[in-house]
């Protein structure tokens, strides 16, 4: 295990939303505010990405309409421009072109932030979710913002269950986890830290408390029944190898956690 390695806890800001919009068929036209995390965990052969947040176009004093569309009525984003996942790295005194990897766990457009700022990373993303993106289905397509993956980076494609516990660095230390359902190619990502021990990333697999604790299907979802069986396949390795859970858009569970600066090593 990599004795460097750190795991640091990042946010772009928050989606103003309602509680429909992510709990399916709850509380309806109730108002809820969310966290939109990224993660950067530091490596001795290279920094490492997971999502990237809120594409820059949509901080600051503008109206999102005019970059994602009819969307921001239901997501309605609170970001400063210092909060876009390169300012945020360069407060830390980490140089973009250190980024080894982004590992993307969808493409949905309050993940996709980072896709073409790092000119030395390789982005590595589910090859149906890419696929997916450019011809989603209408009751997903208003999530995906085509110029932020429209974009000639270096992918790294990952094909399902047959790369299930994909090894970023082959030493443990960083392992994907196929896990379909709010969209077809969602992954999580399962960082294994010397002191803290491993950290579960579900990002959307797991948006909350209730949908780990099977009370809630996501606002959004591409199969229920596969929502259900990732979030099963969470659940069993949190439970299996005492992992911590890290949902993906708690307002409960997020503050708990120690944010950059501080990080878990």
């Amino acid at each position: 295990m990599a004795e460097d390695l750190r795991l640091y806890f990042m946010e772009c800001g928050s989606l103003k939303t309602q509680v429909q919009f992510i709990k399916m068929n709850q509380g309806l036209g109730d108002p809820y505010e969310i966290p939109v995390p990224f993660f950067l965990i530091t490596h001795p052969r290279g920094n490492v990405l997971f999502d990237g947040g809120n594409a820059r176009e949509v901080s600051g004093d503008v109206d999102a309409h005019d970059y994602w569309g009819a969307v921001a009525d239901a997501y309605q984003p609170v970001m400063r421009p210092d909060e876009f996942v390169v300012d945020q790295l360069q407060a830390l005194d980490v140089d973009p072109a250190s980024v080894k990897y982004v590992v993307q766990s969808h493409l949905h457009l309050d993940h996709s932030g980072a896709i073409g700022h790092f000119p030395n990373a390789r982005y590595v993303v589910q090859r149906r979710e890419l696929q997916y993106a450019f011809t989603p289905d209408w009751f997903q397509k208003p999530a995906y913002i085509r110029p932020d993956f429209d974009k000639d980076v270096s992918w790294v494609f990952l094909d399902g269950p047959n790369d299930d516990g994909y090894d970023l660095f082959s030493d443990g230390t960083m392992k994907t986890m196929f896990t379909p359902g709010h969209a077809p190619g969602h992954t999580s990502l399962l960082v294994d830290l010397p002191e803290s021990g491993p950290m579960m990333l579900t990002a959307d697999a797991c948006y909350t408390m209730d949908h780990y604790e099977n009370k809630a299907l996501p606002g959004l979802v591409h199969s229920a029944a596969d929502v259900a069986y990732s979030t099963e396949k969470v659940r069993r390795t949190v439970e299996g190898q005492g992992a911590t859970l890290v949902t993906g858009h708690d307002p409960d569970a997020w503050p708990k956690f120690k944010k950059a600066p501080d990080y878990y090593a």
